[in-house]
């Protein structure tokens, strides 16, 4: 597994060869504390068509662990030393909570993103409940009663085995309570509300409508402030839209991906 180096601190990541032009990729962001399973869903629809790059962020899986707290520029900095290392010129981010904050202060900072597909995300850090998205790896209790916050009634009803599924990979691959305090200090530290109408890359925004991480109101805030921004709220879905509903949310990010993204063909 590569990594790239940022001011010392290891960051790790995978690497998915597609059909994408040279030096064109789609680079994940983590959320608060997340392994690198919350990519597994979009991960499945996106590579092959495109190169994606799934970097690990700093405090977890394989990724080193420096002292916290941490911040939104920071991890944008982990974010530069993958693309860097990967030769990425136009990198299509797809963040998730707060992966999509580094996202748009990345998207601000650097010439590199060619486009932004932000998932459950805010202007600002006061917007978002990063306490309800993690819950202890060491503990499989907390880690399954977790999930009532993060994925709806109806689909924990209905997909008792992906949630069996998903226990088992947090459990593994999940922040322990140092890094995820380090996380939500970042998260904490966030505010780009004054600053949206600088961010002028074509952004999709997409929001569960019930999602009690970070409210819908949020997003919609985000997508309108944004130059370039677009909003699809997912009815029904909580925080972990991406999951619940990936056959709507696979659909939204392929669709925009096409219309941003180089033909390496043409």
């Amino acid at each position: 597994m590569p990594h790239a180096s940022n001011g010392g601190v290891s960051i790790r990541y995978e690497i998915d060869e597609g059909r994408s032009a040279d030096g064109e990729a789609v680079v994940f962001c983590g959320d608060v504390g997340l392994g690198a399973w919350q990519f597994g869903w979009q991960h499945a629809a996106l590579a092959g068509p495109h190169t994606v790059v799934t970097p690990e962020s700093r405090g977890v899986g394989r990724s080193d662990a420096p002292p916290g707290p941490y911040t939104v520029e920071a991890l944008a900095g982990d974010l530069e030393a993958v693309c860097a290392a990967e030769g990425v010129r136009n990198a299509h981010l797809v963040g998730y909570g707060l992966g999509g904050m580094v996202a748009l202060a990345y998207g601000l900072e650097s010439s590199r993103p060619a486009s932004l597909t932000l998932v459950g995300t805010p202007p600002i850090g006061d917007a978002y409940g990063p306490a309800g998205v993690w819950a202890d790896p060491a503990d499989p209790d907390a880690v399954r009663g977790s999930l009532a916050g993060l994925l709806s009634e109806r689909f924990r009803r209905e997909h008792a085995d992906a949630l069996s599924r998903i226990v088992e990979w947090r459990l593994a691959e999940d922040a322990d309570r140092e890094t995820f305090e380090a996380h939500r200090a970042a998260v904490e530290g966030f505010d780009l509300a004054d600053r949206l109408h600088e961010a002028t890359l074509p952004t999709l925004v997409v929001h569960g409508s019930e999602d009690a991480v970070c409210p819908r109101s949020a997003g919609e805030t985000l997508a309108e402030g944004l130059p370039r921004g677009e909003f699809h709220a997912v009815e029904g879905a909580r925080h972990l839209v991406g999951v619940e509903a990936s056959a709507e949310v696979n659909d939204l990010v392929a669709s925009w991906l096409a219309e941003h993204t180089t033909d390496p063909d043409a």
